[in-house]
C-alpha cells in the first residue's frame, strides 16, 4: 500500500571511508533531521473499521494517494470522489481531500503531501477513514461523503503554560484573535509580540469560513486560557497563536494522537541512530585495522633490529 512508511535496507558492508566521506553523510543526516521538522506530525483520527487487503477499497485508495502526489505539485487543495459509480461496488467507494498551508511554496507543499501520504499506513494502518494533520499539510478520506458537510468538532489542541498578570500580552493576543477569525482562507496576523495565523478548508465559503473560525477562537479562550501559545484544530479550521519566542515550546497534551506522534518521531529516530552506529562502526573498524597493520610493521622492524645487532643477539 502507497500510504506505508517505506524503508530501505543494505546487505553490504560499509568499508574504507575516508573522512570527507564521513563529514559528507553526517551533513546529510542533518539535512534529513531538517525535513523531517519541516513535516512535523500534529495529529491523526483513524476510523475503528478497517478495510481487507487487496480489497477494492484499497485499490481505489491507493489511486487518491497516488493522485495526492501528482496534484500537490500544481495545486494546494483538491477533492476527490473515487468508486461512486454505478459500476463499483458501494464497499470500494473513498472521498477525500488535501490541503497546504496557504504560506507554502508548491514545492514545499508537494513534499509535506507526500510525507502525509508515507505515515498513513503507520498511524492508522487498514482504517477506512482518516484525518492526518502535519504542521504543513491535511489530508483526510472516509467511505462516506462528508465533502462540503459542515464540521466544527473539536479534533486537536495544544496549550502551553499561562502567562499571568500580563495586560499588554493578552490585549495584543485578543487583536491578533479577532484579526484571525476574519480570515478568508488562509491568514497571518501579528500585534507586537505575539503572532498567529489561521486556515479554512478550500471548500468552506466565506461565511462557514467566519463561523468555524468563530468557533475555534472562541475555543483557544475557552480552552487554553492565558496560555503563551495555543493551538486549536477543528473538523474544518484551525487557529494558532503564540508569543514571539514561545512556538515550538508547547508542553504537549496527554492524548493518544500525541502519543502516536512521539512514535513516529521515535521511529525515526532510531533510523537516524543506526545509520550513524553503522558509520561509526565502520570508521572505528577501518581505523583499527591501520593500527594493526601499523604495530605489526614495527614489532618487524624490531625483530629485524635485534637479529641485525651482535650485542643484542648475543645476550
Amino acid at each position: 500500500m502507497l500510504g506505508s512508511l517505506q524503508s530501505h535496507s543494505t546487505h553490504k558492508t560499509i568499508q574504507a571511508l575516508g573522512l570527507p566521506t564521513l563529514f559528507f553523510i553526517f551533513l546529510s543526516l542533518s539535512y534529513f533531521g531538517f525535513l523531517v521538522k519541516a513535516h512535523i506530525f500534529i495529529y491523526a483520527v483513524c476510523s475503528q473499521e478497517k478495510y481487507a487487503p487487496n480489497s477494492p477499497f484499497e485499490g481505489n485508495l491507493n489511486s487518491f494517494l497516488a493522485s495526492i502526489i501528482s496534484s500537490s505539485s500544481q495545486v494546494s487543495y483538491n477533492t476527490y470522489a473515487i468508486g461512486n459509480g454505478s459500476s463499483t461496488t458501494p464497499e470500494g467507494t473513498i472521498y477525500g481531500l488535501y490541503q497546504c498551508r496557504g504560506d507554502l511554496q508548491t514545492a514545499d507543499c508537494s513534499r509535506c503531501m507526500e510525507s502525509a501520504v508515507n505515515q498513513v499506513g503507520l498511524v492508522c494502518p487498514y482504517s477506512y477513514g482518516v484525518s492526518l494533520q502535519l504542521e504543513g499539510c491535511y489530508l483526510r478520506y472516509e467511505r462516506a461523503n462528508f465533502l462540503g458537510t459542515p464540521d466544527t468538532s473539536i479534533r486537536f489542541k495544544k496549550c502551553s503554560k499561562s502567562v499571568n498578570n500580563d495586560v499588554e500580552f493578552f490585549r495584543r493576543r485578543d487583536d491578533v484573535l479577532a484579526d484571525l477569525q476574519a480570515a478568508i482562507g488562509f491568514k497571518v496576523s501579528s500585534s507586537g509580540l505575539v503572532e498567529g495565523f489561521a486556515q479554512c478548508l478550500g471548500d468552506l465559503s466565506p461565511s462557514d469560513c467566519s463561523s468555524c473560525l468563530g468557533d475555534a477562537v472562541g475555543k483557544l479562550k475557552s480552552l487554553c486560557g492565558s496560555a503563551a501559545a495555543a493551538n486549536v484544530f477543528l473538523g474544518q479550521c484551525y487557529a494558532r497563536y503564540w508569543a514571539s519566542g514561545y512556538y515550538g515550546e508547547f508542553s504537549p497534551d496527554s492524548s493518544h494522537e500525541d502519543d502516536i506522534g512521539k512514535t513516529v518521531a521515535i521511529i525515526v529516530g532510531v533510523l537516524a541512530g543506526l545509520a550513524v552506529l553503522i558509520v561509526l562502526l565502520s570508521f572505528c573498524r577501518k581505523a583499527m585495522g591501520k593500527a594493526l597493520f601499523l604495530v605489526h610493521i614495527l614489532l618487524s622492524l624490531h625483530s629485524l633490529s635485534i637479529k641485525s645487532d651482535p650485542f643484542l643477539s648475543a645476550e
